[in-house]
């Protein structure tokens, strides 16, 4: 008999509607700025930091919006709710990303063969307050991070540009000192390796979780030997695990138990210790007790 002990409605996430839109609000701010003062200074480090940073705007709305919609309650036909939309949020906002490396990079090589003067004062006042807006941004999703995994990457996302436009104000620095304008590329690219570098884990890990692979942080092996040491079991097949949404997780399973019963009180125990040693919060289990006369197992 399967076991149903659990909710298909999300629980309630903490409240981060004002968080996101003080970070959104600086963060336009912030890019029409850099663009202004990148043209003027001829500056393509901060271009490519407003590029950046243009994108966590998108990212930091689509992280909201997968919240708001990952609230919304199950119905007959969306019988998960929308969880999922934070899992698709990740893997539209790494693939922006990683377009707008590649439209920066050309420009930074091109760059190279077309040097123009940069003003490296102009630069570095722009860049810090990259940092001053980026770090305050950061601190606001810092209570979250620690329980919220969508949260948690934008709090990430947020301290990394801080510590990008702390490369940007360097770059002015040299420049300033040297007069060694091809240094403005040269940061450009650095940039954007740095995003690349974060960002590949990102759509690696949201390109995994939209393919219905197992959670990174869930062990599948240890699952299925902890249901195999379960009273009177003798075989588990069809386990299947996987994400409802960037902090949800679900799992399926058949378990053959031919010479006993599977009591309520059993079933509630697996699910409980599911939760609580692997993450897992919505259990079915699916108990056969004549295995050999009607198995299910493939």
């Amino acid at each position: 008999m399967p076991d149903h002990s659990h909710r298909h409605d999300p629980p309630a996430p903490e409240q981060f509607g004002a968080a996101f839109a003080i970070g959104v609000t600086l963060n336009v701010a912030y890019v029409i700025a850099q663009i202004v003062y990148g043209i003027s200074a001829h500056s393509l480090a901060l271009l490519a930091d407003a590029g950046h940073n243009f994108s966590d705007v998108l990212g930091l709305l689509l992280a909201w919006g997968a919240i708001f919609l990952g609230r919304t309650r199950a119905t007959p036909r969306r019988t998960y709710g929308l969880g999922r939309s934070s899992i698709l949020a990740a893997l539209i906002n790494s693939i922006l990303l990683l377009v707008a490396v590649g439209g920066i990079t050309w420009e930074a090589i091109r760059r190279f063969t077309n040097q123009s003067e940069v003003a490296g004062k102009t630069v570095m006042i722009v860049a810090a307050l990259g940092i001053l807006i980026n770090g305050i941004t950061a601190l606001l999703f810092v209570r979250g991070q620690k329980t919220d995994l969508n949260i948690k990457g934008a709090f990430v996302h947020m301290a990394a540009d801080a510590a990008v436009s702390a490369g940007v104000v360097i770059a002015g620095l040299i420049i300033i000192a040297t007069g060694w304008h091809w240094v403005d590329p040269v940061t450009s690219l650095l940039i954007n390796a740095v995003i690349v570098y974060g960002t590949w884990g990102l759509l690696r890990h949201s390109l995994g979780m939209a393919l219905d692979l197992v959670p990174a942080n869930v062990d599948p092996t240890a699952v299925r030997s902890y249901l195999e040491t379960l009273n009177g079991v003798t075989a588990v097949h069809d386990l299947h695990i996987w994400p409802l949404s960037t902090t949800r997780i679900a799992l399926t399973v058949h378990l053959e138990i031919p010479n006993g019963t599977a009591s309520d009180e059993f079933l509630h125990g697996v699910c409980e210790h599911l939760h609580t040693a692997f993450g897992i919060e919505h259990s079915t289990i699916q108990i056969e007790r004549n295995a050999e006369a009607c198995s299910l197992a493939p």
